[in-house]
């Protein structure tokens, strides 16, 4: 097991860890900065493909935190990346936002909904009938399928809406085929992040609040994992998995190292 003084290079997860309710959370501000002054390799991971690296920079800093989007690494950019990797100038029909389609263009694929070589869904707030109907029809013609991340459900100030995993699901009823998830738990979007900033995994620390997302890829991945419990998970839900986080703090206040205080003698 790593020590924590032995870790080079931070993953961080941004919901439930640096920001809750579009608020930062204690400590997050001062750990961006501090990983910044220092020159630490970083990278802030979220599942959401909705929002580019851009957008999302943009909405952290309107929460207090100064992230550039060159440290942001979304489940779109990794499937894009993933996609480059597998068939470099392929083609792809997408259910998605600016953030897939963004990364996807940026990663040399053409949007297309005849004969694509893949089909991927990923998050939208404006699912429609005709568009996941294509994409089984096109799945039942022989593109495969994939999605962004696995999430069932998304917050909202008025309680959880259908996400990415509720509509693969559909999609999946109806063709028989499952996708082949790119984002959180799937330790490939850790490595593709590591990849990203230079990283290894000897060296790498991933924080995260989720025990079946961010911990569980976290530990298949190789990297130092910390559970922080302003999020998702409590003390109580760890207890329930076989697996355990190598640390559990109250916040990633507790990562922020506070210069001591000199005082006259």
């Amino acid at each position: 097991m790593t020590r924590r003084d032995e870790i080079e290079c931070w993953l961080t997860d941004m919901d439930g860890v640096l920001v809750h309710e579009n608020q930062a959370l204690p400590g997050a501000s001062d750990l961006i900065q501090q990983w910044r002054d220092q020159g630490t390799p970083f990278l802030v991971l979220t599942n959401n493909s909705i929002f580019t690296p851009r957008d999302l920079a943009a909405r952290l800093r309107t929460s207090g935190l100064d992230v550039p989007e060159e440290s942001i690494w979304t489940s779109a950019l990794a499937t894009a990346d993933f996609l480059k990797s597998q068939m470099p100038g392929g083609t792809a029909y997408v259910i998605g936002e600016a953030g897939l389609t963004t990364a996807l263009h940026e990663a040399g694929f053409i949007m297309t909904d005849t004969n694509p070589d893949y089909v991927v869904v990923g998050e939208t707030r404006s699912y429609s009938f005709d568009a996941i109907t294509k994409a089984i029809r096109l799945i039942g013609k022989g593109a495969r399928f994939i999605s962004t991340n696995p999430d069932a459900t998304g917050p909202s100030a008025e309680g959880p809406l259908p996400a990415t995993g509720a509509v693969t699901a559909m999609i999946t009823k109806a063709t028989g085929r499952d996708p082949y998830v790119v984002g959180k738990p799937n330790p490939m979007m850790f490595r593709s992040a590591m990849n990203r900033i230079g990283a290894h995994s000897e060296n790498t620390a991933m924080i995260g609040d989720r025990m079946d997302t961010d911990v569980v890829a976290g530990i298949e991945a190789g990297l130092h994992t910390i559970l922080v419990l302003t999020g998702i998970s409590d003390r109580s839900e760890i207890e329930r998995y076989p697996f355990r986080p190598d640390e559990v703090l109250r916040g990633v206040d507790e990562l922020v190292v506070r210069e001591p205080i000199e005082t006259e003698l």
